[in-house]
């Protein structure tokens, strides 16, 4: 019973998350990145977000399929998903440090 508990709280956050990343890839609300969160007011009207709201949409859309994976990994109880899952997690770091890279040198090109 606690299993099938777990793995409905980790498919809640799941669906929390890919709400998130919907709703960063149209570009609406408010902007969970640390280069938007940590700028002062006037970087944040100079600043172009569109490409941090798609850096943090294809983020939690990652996160969304990492905490899917670990739900079906508890209902299913497979030892295989994990691998999967550090996979994934492996796929999100690279492509926010490569995406923010990119990102920096974009803006320092303008």
């Amino acid at each position: 019973m606690g299993d099938v508990i777990f793995a409905g709280l980790l498919g809640l956050a799941a669906i929390a998350a890919f709400v998130f990343s919907v709703r960063s890839f149209r570009e609406k609300g408010f902007l969970l990145n640390n280069a938007f969160i940590y700028a002062s007011p006037q970087e944040r009207e100079k600043l172009d977000k569109k490409p941090y709201y798609r850096q943090s949409a294809v983020v939690f859309l990652l996160i969304g399929v990492i905490l899917a994976v670990n739900a079906a990994d508890v209902l299913l109880k497979t030892g295989w998903l994990f691998y999967v899952v550090m996979g994934l997690a492996g796929v999100a770091i690279i492509y926010a440090i490569v995406s923010t890279a990119i990102i920096m040198k974009n803006e320092k090109s303008k």
